[in-house]
């Protein structure tokens, strides 16, 4: 199944994101995060669509895909989308990667999650701007992981929750 759109992409604060159109964000399988097998303006990627906390998604313009584009705001993309069991391993945080580190005993435990399930670990680690809930949510990863758990628990997975981009769980709206 193969969903096609055209957007722009927007700027909010710092990032460069692009917003899904809702019939797009409708056909996918998720109100959560989505893999998929992306095609923007015919430069191919693996990603996951982030939610935006209305039902909708948006994907995320890293500086790799900013260069391979030459993406800036208000520039028009045409994308196809092709969702895909097959996630791409997230990038772990330094200090949840630091930690993992220190905790030699959960490599086997780690290594065993699905890279949804990291996914998600990271997602929830990152989903805070405060340094000191940040370092909690790190130990408390440890501490869940160490006690089997393979998720966290009580997580909105439709939520926005990059703080860099969402307010209260919804995607910023661009001014």
């Amino acid at each position: 199944m193969s969903i096609t759109f055209e957007a722009q992409v927007q700027q909010i604060g710092d990032r460069l994101i692009v917003r899904l159109p809702g019939d797009a964000s409708a056909a996918l399988p998720s109100r959560g995060q989505v893999a998929v097998d992306a095609e923007l303006n015919g430069h191919l990627f693996r990603t996951v669509l982030e939610p935006d906390g209305r039902k909708g998604h948006w994907i995320a313009v890293d500086a790799a895909l900013q260069d391979a584009l030459s993406l800036s705001e208000g520039v028009a993309v045409a994308g196809e989308l092709t969702p895909t069991k097959a996630w791409p391993e997230p990038e772990v945080p330094g200090d949840l990667g630091s930690a993992l580190d220190d905790a030699a005993d959960l490599d086997d435990t780690w290594d065993s999650l699905t890279p949804m399930a990291r996914w998600e670990w990271v997602r929830w680690v990152k989903a805070t701007k405060n340094p000191e809930t940040r370092e909690r949510r790190v130990e408390v990863s440890i501490s869940k992981l160490r006690d089997g758990k393979r998720r966290p628990c009580c997580f909105d997975l439709s939520s926005c929750t990059d703080p860099e981009v969402a307010k209260s769980g919804k995607l910023i709206e661009p001014s």
